[in-house]
């Protein structure tokens, strides 16, 4: 069974930066894909960032492009993702998430339903 942990700062000021962490266990195929996501108060669970285990291919939506970095340790089978310049709207719970659903790096999206496990989640609070 995949297990996945977030873990990280939970709490920083508008325009400072944090790092989040997601260790993952029994990963022992190249072809995961980890996705990192994040669902505000009152909104839907948004994809926000992944990166394919095979290669370290990234992807990124739009709204978070030049802000936030994803990348790996394979020898830690952790997957990081690094976030810059925060703003309140950052504020969420976030949630790593693995697939091998994801053929053909790098990734092209970050969609939930091709995700099949996904940690608890880490609430970040960015306070303005």
């Amino acid at each position: 069974q995949v297990m996945l942990v977030e873990s990280g700062v939970v709490l920083v000021q508008s325009g400072g930066s944090l790092t989040l962490s997601c260790a993952a266990s029994r990963l022992t195929s190249i072809y995961w894909t980890i996705g990192w996501f994040r669902q505000a108060p009152g909104k839907e669970r948004e994809g926000i960032s992944a990166i394919s285990l095979s290669d370290n291919s990234t992807y990124y939506i739009d709204s978070v492009k030049g802000r936030l970095t994803i990348s790996r340790d394979h020898a830690k089978d952790t997957v990081y993702l690094q976030m810059n310049n925060l703003k309140p709207e950052d504020t969420a719970v976030y949630y790593c998430a693995a697939s091998l659903e994801i053929e053909d790096p790098p990734p092209k999206a970050v969609i939930a339903d091709d995700y099949s496990y996904w940690g608890h989640g880490i609430q970040v609070t960015v306070s303005s």
